[in-house]
């Protein structure tokens, strides 16, 4: 069995109160007799997409016993996100953040969907043909995980769906020449949700600062459309069964 444990927009800032959901999440997981396979967190990481904030994510999040994979998302920096957190200087700052994870039995893809200076998301060129490259190389048989922050399918949340991630098409293209592609992980909703895509369930992990409202749960202000400290800091794991069946669990966790 295989667990990978899921978190998303942690949204780190210099306020108290998300730095405290993230560090209750954190030791949460620290705290488990289980040796989680991976942690991962899809995407906005950083509130603002400032080095402060990343290096508070280096010491409390990337400190974590088990193996920790990051994305960017929509609220991140790519250059401060490499230099702080990946310790790396690259001739081209600005190019996509791409992560492979290569576990027993596993393979992790984290795919940077974000967009410099834009919220909805984009794969480019260059991260699906990383992205092809790290499929071809993985052995027939072994399941793999893709995950990126933005959604690549509509959720029935207006104002999510239109800043999800667009040219969808050229990522099912993908999925249908590497059957090995287990399912899709993201975050960018801050809800938990379970929909499919090219065939593929998408798990999308719910938000460790705050909760998205469903328009069914909405006012009607247009202000009134997230949960903030009403609802918990929660997370997904992610269960791989030995006889290939994929289970997902949501989990809250409390803020003391």
């Amino acid at each position: 069995m295989i667990v990978i444990a899921h978190l998303s927009d942690v949204h780190v800032d210099a306020s108290a109160r998300s730095r405290a959901r993230t560090k209750a999440t954190m030791e949460f997981l620290d705290s488990l007799a289980y040796d989680f396979e991976a942690v991962i967190v899809t995407g906005d990481v950083a509130d603002h997409g400032l080095e402060s904030e990343y290096e508070w994510i280096r010491e409390h999040v990337l400190s974590s016993r088990h193996p920790v994979l990051t994305c960017p998302g929509n609220h991140d920096r790519r250059d401060v996100f490499r230099r702080v957190l990946l310790g790396e200087e690259p001739a081209a700052p600005e190019a996509p953040v791409n992560q492979v994870l290569r576990g027993d039995g596993f393979v992790l893809a984290l795919c940077d969907s974000s967009v410099p200076g834009k919220d909805e998301g984009f794969l480019e060129e260059e991260t699906l043909a990383w992205l092809e490259k790290e499929l071809a190389r993985t052995a027939e048989g072994t399941p793999v995980f893709v995950g990126f922050h933005h959604p690549p399918a509509e959720l029935g949340i207006p104002f999510v769906d239109g800043i999800r991630q667009f040219g969808e098409d050229r990522l099912a293209a993908v999925a249908r020449r590497h059957p090995s592609i287990a399912a899709f992980l993201c975050g960018h909703a801050h809800t938990a949700a379970v929909t499919s895509f090219a065939e593929r369930p998408v798990l999308v992990a719910p938000g460790v600062v705050s909760m998205s409202k469903l328009p069914w749960e909405q006012s009607g202000d247009p202000q009134d459309y997230v949960y903030k400290d009403e609802m918990a800091p929660s997370l997904a794991f992610h269960v791989l069964h030995d006889d290939g069946r994929l289970t997902t669990h949501f989990r809250s966790v409390p803020v003391r």
